[in-house]
């Protein structure tokens, strides 16, 4: 098994969907024993045998799966054996809700604190391009997109209002132990801590004690992985 992952300068890896793929196979006990294949901006080619120009894709033998959420399926339909990534087979809906949810309404306003920071730990190689795609993408520029975080960091916590709702009853949003969901939020966070040194969690925000339960998952495996001082 190989998993093709993003990666920044230093081999940093801090792509959301990356997260989701590597806390997933963590979760199976999977991580340590899959190949990895660190792929930067400028290194698309790497991708030409999947037939599109995005990361995570995870390769099996001859089976090819690229999307975070269409590789979390593949794991639990083929390793059936190992601890499920989904809360429970009737709650794999509410799972796919909280991974949309996470993309159309948390991502933009994490771009919206970060984007700029991003150019600063990924290949110099790769700047000029991120910065005019995303620039092209935003309308402004990037400093323009960053200049008011404070306010969208409000917008956040207000976005967040669910994840800290189900975290009053249980540890988890999986319930008393992660799941996909878990690690569909948690992307998101580690996208952030990785990549910038806003903290986009006010300090008094309760969602920090389930990223601390998180970042110590599978003998720390996110902790180890170097973030910007906040």
């Amino acid at each position: 098994m190989k998993f093709y992952d993003l990666s920044g300068a230093d081999n940093q890896r801090f792509s959301p969907f990356g997260w989701r793929v590597r806390m997933s196979l963590a979760h199976l006990g999977m991580e340590e024993n899959t190949e990895v294949a660190l792929v930067k901006f400028s290194q698309k080619d790497k991708l030409k045998f999947s037939g599109q120009k995005l990361v995570p894709i995870l390769r099996d033998n001859s089976a090819i799966i690229s999307d975070s959420w269409r590789i979390a399926e593949y794991l639990e339909n083929n390793y059936t054996n190992q601890p499920t990534l989904f809360s429970s087979p009737t709650d794999k809906a509410n799972e796919k809700f909280v991974s949309s949810w996470v993309d159309s309404q948390v991502h933009p306003l994490i771009a919206k604190c970060v984007v700029r920071d991003i150019i600063d730990v990924i290949d110099p190689n790769d700047r000029e391009y991120f910065r005019r795609s995303r620039e092209h993408r935003f309308g402004m520029s990037l400093e323009e997109v960053v200049a008011n975080r404070e306010e969208t960091r409000t917008l956040l916590k207000q976005t967040l209002f669910p994840v800290r709702k189900v975290l009053e009853l249980n540890p988890f949003l999986g319930g008393a132990s992660a799941s996909f969901a878990d690690y569909s939020v948690f992307g998101a966070i580690m996208w952030a801590r990785i990549t910038s040194s806003f903290d986009i969690l006010e300090q008094d925000d309760p969602i920090i004690d389930w990223r601390e339960r998180m970042l110590d998952l599978y003998n720390g495996l996110a902790r180890k992985e170097t973030a910007r001082e906040h």
